[in-house]
């Protein structure tokens, strides 16, 4: 029995494909370990979104080559965004890798890794041809979340092509998942345990136009509402330009949806909205998100910046920062502009200083973390639903988890006081005390 080391990175479009893999390698034999420690292959699924995540996947690929070389290993494998974006130089200047796949590849890792005796001193080593990969609920996965948690992908690809993104050229065009498989594999989900589905594509609200019979994502998710067992789904990746008022009306009606709306918004300044090609302006997007507000009773806001956009100047930065400081998101992250080779945002002029950049980011971080810190204490004393995903040391609590306005991940979480519960319970708790990002709960124990 072969032994694989899986080395998960990027974003949880890329976490699922790395679940695909290592259950197929499973499924045909091959034993999955959970790092790059002693294995006979080590699989490295690569991030090639920005800057600081092609660095730290270079450092992954480094790192596995030098247990190769201290004969810990037998095998390196890369795969992912990285190698569609940049194969062929990897190819040059990584002769130690055994073989390169990209993100067309994903359906028949079990293919590469069996063939890769016979493969050995081949002429090529790269294997990344049209990134058209699409699961499927027949694909397999080997969840890497905690219990009663999994990520679903409705869609692959992306169709927008702002202008600082490379994903159209990685993941390739917009393409839904039919809804009847997405419901199949809800209901497999299901079967397994799981409670929270949170729903993923490189953008959501876009689902099932590029379908021959069309669709929605609200229809969707009135589909998946239907089958037993799941109690939580959270909608993530939305675009302001195609959010309607369907979702608001499905979010507000239907209790199993979480009062959740993730939009990545990017900015606020219409020059720079322009100039990142999002095809819509300041007006639009303050009126999406007073209109969620208003549909939505509770509804928790989460959106993603950048800063240090081509020709940002001062006047439009401190715009998007009044902006921050006006709309009071309960969650907030901000990204320094990446200049991608290859977009035309890595082309433009009026290219801001790193150092600026950085600034700007720490700045509406600063302010971000006192509104949080502000939202959080408003919830002393409240009564929340929290999933509990593990066990946790920590005088007085018991459990860490996180409510129906903390995803998994990317936001803050709640640390629970419940003897006698397990990871995978969803409980209620009065909210007892609050930081600026996580929350301390007590079961309320009359349930």
């Amino acid at each position: 029995m072969k032994t694989v080391s899986s080395v998960r990175l990027g974003c949880p479009k890329n976490i699922i494909d790395s679940e695909v893999m290592e259950a197929l390698l499973e499924d045909h034999g091959f034993r999955v370990l959970p790092s790059s420690g002693d294995s006979d292959i080590i699989l490295i699924n690569t991030c090639a979104f920005i800057g600081a995540a092609k660095e730290e996947s270079v450092e992954e690929i480094l790192q596995a080559v030098e247990l190769k070389n201290r004969g810990l290993c037998d095998h390196v494998i890369v795969a992912g965004c990285l190698v569609q974006r940049y194969g062929a130089e990897l190819e040059k200047e990584l002769p130690e890798v055994d073989l390169f796949v990209g993100t067309g590849e994903v359906g028949r890792i079990v293919d590469h890794l069996l063939k890769l005796k016979s493969t050995e001193g081949s002429e090529s080593r790269l294997r990344a041809g049209k990134p058209d990969f699409l699961m499927n609920a027949g694909h397999p996965r080997r969840l890497s979340t905690p219990p009663a948690t999994a990520w679903i992908k409705i869609a692959e690809g992306c169709s927008n092509h702002c202008s600082y993104c490379v994903i159209p050229s990685i993941r390739g065009s917009y393409r839904s998942r039919p809804p009847e498989d997405i419901i199949e594999e809800t209901r497999r989900l299901a079967r397994l345990g799981v409670k929270e589905l949170v729903l993923t594509a490189q953008e959501t609200t876009s689902y099932g136009f590029d379908l021959p019979e069309k669709t929605s994502l609200p229809r969707l998710i009135e589909a998946m509402i239907a089958v037993e067992g799941i109690q939580w789904i959270r909608v993530l990746y939305t675009h302001p330009r195609s959010i309607d008022d369907e979702l608001f009306k499905v979010m507000a009606r239907e209790e199993k949806v979480c009062s959740y709306l993730d939009v990545p918004l990017q900015h606020i300044d219409d020059g720079i909205l322009h100039a990142m090609n999002r095809r819509c302006d300041s007006r639009f997007i303050r009126d999406i998100l007073a209109r969620a507000r208003e549909s939505i009773p509770g509804v928790s806001l989460r959106t993603s910046l950048i800063v240090g956009f081509p020709g940002e100047k001062r006047e439009q930065f401190k715009r998007l920062f009044d902006f921050v400081r006006d709309i009071r998101f309960d969650h907030l992250g901000v990204f320094v502009f990446s200049r991608e080779e290859g977009t035309r945002a890595a082309s433009m002029e009026g290219q801001v200083r790193r150092r600026t950049a950085e600034s700007r980011r720490d700045r509406i971080m600063r302010e971000q973390a006192l509104i949080s810190r502000e939202i959080n204490e408003g919830r002393l004393g409240s009564i929340e639903e929290v999933l509990l995903e593990e066990y946790v040391d920590m005088p007085g609590y018991t459990h860490l988890g996180r409510t129906r306005f903390q995803a998994p991940e990317i936001d803050g979480v709640t640390y629970v006081t419940s003897p006698g519960s397990r990871p995978g319970e969803i409980v209620r708790c009065r909210i007892v005390d609050a930081d600026t990002y996580d929350l301390l709960a007590e079961e309320i124990l009359d349930r």
